[in-house]
């Protein structure tokens, strides 16, 4: 037999031959290749991940059927790259890859070995965790699952173990729009686990939906990393700063938030007042007063954040919109406390804790230069100068 139709298969520690069956499916497989590169030329990053898709269930259902072991991963990558040495997707490597993409989700999603076009008939029949219902899943496997790139897809597989969050980073990706950068950052700083966490009296206080789509606007703790931010900083320091960097202020608030002001003037029965910050949330279609308190929650910090909402709602509120909501993030809060705080009140406010994140981890400071070290060395470099 010729070398080149003998593959070397894990698992039984067999070597598998390959016969008219390999032959066959891989002329197939270079088929779709060939259709899927036409069609890229419209829709480049969906009919990749769908081939990669198709790719990874052809693999999975080759080992399961045939017994083909890990071995000919080896061969089917010379092959394809010699076919089509134009995409640099069928490296050993990323074939790995997209064999594990697709085990990862496809419990999950209920595609099994059906690619996009026959989702919908799948959808009608397939298992799926109970807390997906059918269509949200339809929508996240249409619109989201193969509209990232896949280079964030690597990322999430290398970063998230638990399938729900990965979901989750996918939804998050494609409604905000993240760069590769940004999507590393926001599993850096755990936006899965703090997402809709603010203490709350919102289903109290709101109507359904309204107080489930405001719940998932808070976070519980605020990650704030802008430099030259300290931990001691007073209130209008932290207003001015945040002011003053306001882009990424805003993209830890979460998409839908625009920026109305800061220290936002309010005239009441003849007396001043000033909103520490204030923005309108294009989605609720209400303002969100955001009150800062630079130390651990008290109660009667609700009261103060309690009026500015209801002086919003009479002075600045028309009738097409919904209303406003208090957001009062505070140094430190003791959970018990804070709901117990909210029970009495009417207007809806949420309670979260902030978190100053820096960048430069401990083993990264200890790495830098000390201004001692940095003066003995400008020392010395003057003084071989001088002897020069």
């Amino acid at each position: 037999m010729k070398e080149d139709d003998k593959l070397g298969g894990v698992g039984m520690g067999n070597q598998i031959q390959i016969g008219k069956d390999y032959a066959a499916w891989i002329g197939e497989l270079k088929l779709r290749i060939r259709q899927s590169q036409i069609k890229a030329a419209v829709k480049v990053n969906t009919e990749l991940l769908q081939l990669y898709w198709q790719l990874g269930s052809d693999i999975v259902e080759k080992q399961k059927s045939a017994k083909w072991g890990d071995g000919f991963l080896k061969q089917l990558s010379r092959d394809l790259s010699a076919e089509f040495p134009e995409m640099k997707g069928f490296s050993l490597r990323n074939i790995e890859r997209i064999r594990k993409w697709y085990i990862t989700y496809k419990d999950v999603f209920p595609i099994a070995t059906q690619v996009v076009p026959k989702l919908e008939s799948s959808l009608k029949t397939a298992q799926v965790e109970p807390e997906i219902q059918t269509k949200e899943v339809a929508r996240l496997i249409h619109q989201d699952f193969f509209a990232i790139p896949w280079g964030h897809h690597i990322l999430i597989m290398q970063r998230c173990k638990d399938t729900s969050k990965a979901l989750f980073y996918i939804q998050q990706t494609v409604e905000n729009n993240w760069s590769r950068t940004v999507l590393d950052w926001q599993i850096d700083i755990n936006l899965y686990e703090r997402q809709g966490k603010a203490i709350s009296n919102f289903k109290r206080t709101l109507p359904t939906p309204q107080s489930d789509l405001a719940q998932q606007i808070t976070k519980d703790p605020y990650v704030i990393d802008i430099m030259g931010i300290r931990q001691e900083m007073q209130e209008r320091e932290l207003e001015e700063h945040l002011d003053s960097h306001i882009s990424k202020y805003l993209l830890e608030l979460g998409k839908g938030f625009t920026y109305y002001g800061h220290q936002v003037h309010l005239r009441v029965g003849d007396e001043d007042f000033y909103i520490d910050q204030l923005f309108y949330h294009v989605r609720l279609h209400c303002y969100v007063v955001i009150e800062l308190k630079a130390t651990a929650f008290k109660p009667e910090h609700i009261g103060q954040l309690n009026f500015y909402v209801t002086a919003v709602n009479k002075l600045m509120c028309t009738e097409q919109d919904n209303p406003t909501i208090g957001l009062l993030i505070c140094k430190d809060k003791n959970d018990v406390v804070a709901e117990y705080t909210l029970q009495g009140v009417d207007s809806p406010i949420g309670v979260s804790s902030v978190e100053i994140f820096d960048r430069l981890t401990e083993d990264f400071k200890s790495a830098l230069p000390s201004i001692e070290d940095i003066e003995n060395e400008l020392r010395d470099k003057k003084q071989k100068e001088d002897e020069a």
